[in-house]
């Protein structure tokens, strides 16, 4: 088969186009064939050494997408070959097959295609979690979003206001802008990253905002905390571009709260998986949330999808398609 591989830690030329073995087949695992391959920031921080530093090289990126089962091992009992599945944790996706365990996956229903699969299983499972679980949304309740105009950032706001909340959605540019409004954002605040508090507090009638969702890294988050009301809470999620420096929690104003939001937690049991993704798929194929692919990249392009990516032009989900 082709991959897209890991050559050593580094920029996104040490990203790689070339032949590599079929993976085995172990009891309880699925070979599946690659119909797209969602491409997320978390992978770009695997490839700079951020995550993952005991990972051998070479090695196969990625860890989502959707596909068509081709085999099942020894023990398999959720899925057949034929059948239609995508995944959100599941390692070496950027080739054109990869086996998985079966815990792994979730059936796609018949109304969802390929691409919208892919495009929406780590987004849209951590927009859920960072919205109704890490932080619940209440109606009326101000958010402010960062990098609003990207693929979690899009439905991170969506959820928001399907719960009924008031969404400040940060981004870089006037036209990032215009895919923020259209996924749902109340105020749009163009800022390269530090500039945004004043807009938030005013915006909020001087009080700052009930929650900030924050992934956009270090650089913000100072500004964020600043941004806060009163027993406010910041939901930070940035550690793929790097953490904060240490502070003292005992100045820390306002009453306010900090967590550190991990998503993988909605994976913590097989059958939680399934239950959030089936109501995600059902959401989508309700159209009461939308998926917007940003842009599709041939599985040879991987190392341009994480170019465009890293230097904040895209928008929206990126896919590789093998």
């Amino acid at each position: 088969m082709r991959a897209a591989i890991m050559q050593k830690i580094g920029a996104a030329a040490v990203l790689a186009y070339t032949d590599w073995p079929d993976p085995p087949l172990y009891p309880g695992w699925v070979l599946i064939e690659v119909m797209a391959a969602g491409v997320n920031f978390r992978d770009t921080g695997v490839r700079r050494g951020a995550f993952w530093e005991e990972m051998q090289f070479p090695q196969i990126l990625g860890i989502e997408g959707a596909g068509r089962v081709l085999q099942v091992g020894e023990g398999v009992s959720a899925f057949l070959p034929g059948q239609r599945v995508a995944w959100a944790q599941g390692f070496a996706s950027y080739a054109e097959r990869v086996a998985l365990p079966q815990s792994a996956l979730v059936p796609i229903p018949d109304e969802l295609d390929y691409r919208t699969a892919a495009a929406i299983m780590t987004h849209g499972l951590t927009a859920n979690y960072l919205t109704n679980t890490f932080y619940p949304v209440q109606p009326g309740e101000i958010a402010l979003v960062h990098a609003a105009a990207g693929g979690l950032g899009q439905l991170v706001t969506q959820f928001i206001k399907l719960n009924g909340g008031v969404v400040i959605g940060r981004v870089s540019s006037s036209e990032k802008g215009a895919v923020a409004r259209e996924a749902g954002a109340d105020h749009i605040v163009v800022d390269s990253g530090k500039s945004f508090v004043e807009e938030a507090l005013d915006f909020s009638g001087g009080l700052g905002v009930h929650v900030v969702y924050d992934g956009s890294g270090p650089s913000t988050f100072a500004s964020s905390i600043k941004s806060l009301r009163p027993s406010g809470t910041l939901c930070w999620y940035g550690d793929a571009l790097g953490t904060p420096r240490a502070f003292d929690i005992a100045a820390l104003p306002n009453g306010i709260k900090i967590g550190h939001a991990v998503p993988p937690n909605y994976t913590l049991t097989p059958k939680l998986y399934r239950i959030l993704s089936r109501q995600l798929f059902d959401l989508v194929c309700s159209q009461r949330l939308k998926v917007r692919i940003g842009k599709e990249y041939p599985l040879s392009d991987a190392a341009q999808a994480h170019a465009d990516m890293e230097s904040r032009t895209s928008t929206s989900k990126l896919l590789l398609i093998p």
